[in-house]
């Protein structure tokens, strides 16, 4: 596949940006990009291959063993727009959170039907994995405070690190949601602006054993289960939903180690009973319109994907074939 730079610049940017919203995934935005699997299968290569790839092809070996043609320009998006543009977003967050909620509620709704045609046939027994995405994706989020009782602060960073670029590689599974709920969303976000490198270096050492561990595992069912893992993906979609739903009420919480809210349940109301409870403006025409504008956005991306992605491979198709 012909490689686009700029093209894989801007999309990393857009998982950097959307993984800094507590609710969205990175892993959403590649999806619809038409780049997932590929990513899924990069990551997947950095092991002790890497080393047996080097010594037969060099530095040119290396780097087509790894991608790095696809993986550089992702990688620089990403890491830009965590230092800036994803700064916009939390500023959006705490601004205009109605008008963002909406813009995320109608890309991530956008991306289940991109989930759900995603050229794999429906067979009845997909309807465990779709119903086990949905279970864990309201799940997950009750059982992070349970980070927090690990003791060590150094050792709960590289739990938590692991656990949430985990979660942004599923899309529709939100990391900066997960770390929300541990409690740890503000001190990784103030890490981050404030160059604190000892939180930094514990939480990325995390990070990196969740890549090297989840992504073997991400890479081996697309391989094996492509359509099984695709409706777990969609479950995981739908679940995700009500985290952004832009009208909501924050009922159950509890406070974590510095003082933040942890959020724990929440009201999801209509836009005349959340004007009406909060006595702030619904925004609803704003918001309907971000909800379309960020869906249409995913069918546009999506179709621009489908048409630069390399056709199914034979070992794919065989393996949804049998399922």
């Amino acid at each position: 596949m012909k490689r686009q730079p700029v093209r894989l610049l801007l999309t990393g940017a857009g998982m950097g940006a959307a993984d800094a919203v507590p609710g969205v995934s990175g892993g959403t935005i590649a999806f619809i990009s038409g780049i997932y699997e590929e990513l899924i299968l990069t990551i997947k290569q950095f092991g002790p291959s890497a080393f047996g790839a080097w010594r037969q092809g060099g530095l040119r070996g290396l780097s087509q063993h790894l991608n790095l043609a696809f993986l550089v320009p992702l990688l620089a998006g990403i890491v830009i727009s965590v230092f800036s543009v994803a700064h916009l977003a939390l500023w959006l967050m705490e601004e205009h959170p109605l008008l963002l909620d909406g813009f995320f509620f109608g890309l991530v709704a956008a991306s289940a039907v991109v989930v759900s045609d995603s050229r794999t046939r429906f067979k009845w027994h997909y309807l465990f994995p779709l119903g086990a995405g949905l279970l864990l994706a309201q799940w997950l989020p009750g059982l992070m405070p349970l980070v927090s009782t690990l003791g060590n602060e150094s050792l709960i960073l590289v739990v938590a690190g692991s656990i949430a670029i985990s979660a942004m590689l599923l899309p529709g599974v939100s990391g900066s949601f997960l770390l929300l709920t541990m409690g740890l969303y503000s001190t990784v976000m103030e890490a981050v602006r404030g160059f604190d490198m000892t939180t930094i270096l514990l939480f990325g050492s995390g990070c990196l054993i969740g890549l090297a561990l989840f992504s073997r595992m991400l890479s081996w069912l697309l391989r094996r289960h492509r359509g099984s893992t695709l409706q777990l993906l969609l479950g995981f979609i739908v679940g995700s939903l009500p985290v952004i739903w832009p009208w909501r009420e924050l009922v159950r919480y509890q406070l974590g180690r510095d003082g933040e809210m942890i959020p724990l349940d929440y009201r999801y109301l209509l836009p005349g009973d959340y004007a009406q409870l909060t006595g702030e403006p619904a925004q609803l025409v704003a918001v309907i319109a971000l909800m379309v504008f960020g869906a249409l956005l995913v069918v546009m991306l999506h179709r621009r994907g489908l048409r630069r992605t390399l056709p199914t491979s034979p070992q794919t198709a065989s393996a949804a074939e049998k399922e």
